[in-house]
Formats: structure tokens, sequence, C-alpha cells
């Protein structure tokens, strides 16, 4: 799967440049934290590496093969995770359930996995029931169970509190030590500096920088990123 390219990549829907010539290249580790204003073309980017959005041009690559992403091995988290009507466990099985995993072990291995959670005392109660950080960390434990080589996060604690942000952060932490590489795009330049190892700076439809984290927020390499940093640049941009 690894490294993955993304070149010259494009999206116009109705005219309008969302992304506008995205040149990237992630390799097989760590947490990469992708940065910007809104409407920058974040969100935009995480759900064509995942395949959910066709681009109008350009071309990712994924270990040297081009086309849609793997069919298995890439989970997405979005900021508000849809739950089916069932139980927690149930929500967190159905991960495994196109795979062809047996019923009884998908149920152990939804267990153990709600258990690194913290939710295995929940795990007959309704998902729809749990809390705005207990659904999103459900959502989690439901990617993180196929054990998949990319885990793509959009903006995973956006509404969250502090308390349930610190949890969902150490599942993160956990997901990546597991080996799982994970690229996440979020507003908080405190969290940035807790998870990332490195930041992917975009405005207006295109990657403007691509550095390790230290280097990013220590020595911006454009007047804009440095800007951004300080919280002056504006959050809407218009195309």
């Amino acid at each position: 799967m690894f490294p993955i390219r993304v070149q010259d990549l494009r999206f116009r829907p109705n005219g309008r440049a969302v992304l506008d010539g995205v040149d990237l290249e992630l390799g097989d580790e760590g947490i990469t934290l992708v940065l910007g204003p809104n409407g920058a073309g974040k969100s935009v980017l995480l759900r064509m590496l995942c395949g959910l959005i066709q681009p109008t041009g350009g071309r990712i690559t994924f270990g040297g093969h081009e086309g849609a992403a793997p069919r298995s091995g890439v989970m997405m988290v979005f900021q508000h995770p849809m739950m089916i009507r069932a139980s927690v466990a149930d929500n967190v099985a159905l991960s495994l359930k196109p795979l062809g995993v047996p019923r009884a072990e998908r149920r152990a291995r939804a267990m153990a996995v709600l258990e690194r959670v913290g939710l295995a005392n929940r795990a007959a109660d309704s998902a729809r029931q749990l809390s705005g950080g207990e659904q999103q960390r459900l959502a989690l434990a439901r990617a993180w169970l196929t054990r998949p080589r990319l885990l793509l996060l959009d903006e995973p604690t956006a509404s969250l509190d502090p308390s349930a942000t610190a949890e969902v952060e150490r599942i993160v932490r956990e997901i990546r030590t597991d080996g799982t590489r994970i690229v996440m795009t979020t507003h908080n330049l405190g969290q940035a500096t807790r998870l990332g190892d490195d930041v992917v700076f975009m405005s207006a439809g295109k990657v403007r920088e691509h550095a390790p984290l230290q280097r990013f927020f220590s020595r911006p390499a454009s007047e804009e990123a440095r800007l951004f940093i300080q919280g002056e640049l504006p959050w809407r941009m218009n195309f």
C-alpha cells in the first residue's frame, strides 16, 4: 500500500476548485496531521484517499499501483460517526462481517477491542444512547478491529469536551502503536503537537507545506503557515 503518492490531484465540482493540484507523498509509519483553514480541501483529500470521492484530475498511487484505494486495509472515521440501531457490541462486530469472520469470533474480538477503548461495560447498551465521546470511541474501535494499514480521521474530536478528547487521543496513540498509519485532520493546534509526527498544511485546495511537526511549528516555511499558527489566517477561504 505504501508509499501513497498523490500527484496533481484536482476536484472541481461545478467548476469550483476544491482541490487544485495537490501533490503529496506519505510513508508507512506515524501520524500525519492535515492542517489548514476551513475550505482548504482537507476533508475532501481524506475522502479521495479512501475512494469515497473520485477526482476530476490527477492520480493517487498505492505502493506504486494506480487506481482506487485497496478494498481492505483502509478505514475512515468521521466527525459524526453513524451508528446502526443495535447494541454497542453489534456495532463494533459489524466491521468484521464483510471479511467472513464467524459470528462467535466476531463477538469475541469485538469485546476485546471494547475493553481497549473503555466501553466493555456498555456492550449490551444501544449504541445510539452513548454520549458523543463514547460514540467516537466506538467508531475508533470499529475501525481498529479490522487492523487497517491506513486509518483516516476527519476532525474526530471537534465537538468533544476536553475529557472525551483526551480519551480519543489515547486511543489514537494506541492504534498507531499497533502499526496503523494514521492521517488526521484537526483545527486543534494543541492536539496536533500532542499527536503528530508530521504536518501537511493546506490552503485554497493546495498543499503549501509538508514538514516534520517540530519544524513546522518552530520554523514554518511560509508566511501563510506562520499566520495560521498565530491564529491570524482567515478561517474561510473564497475560491
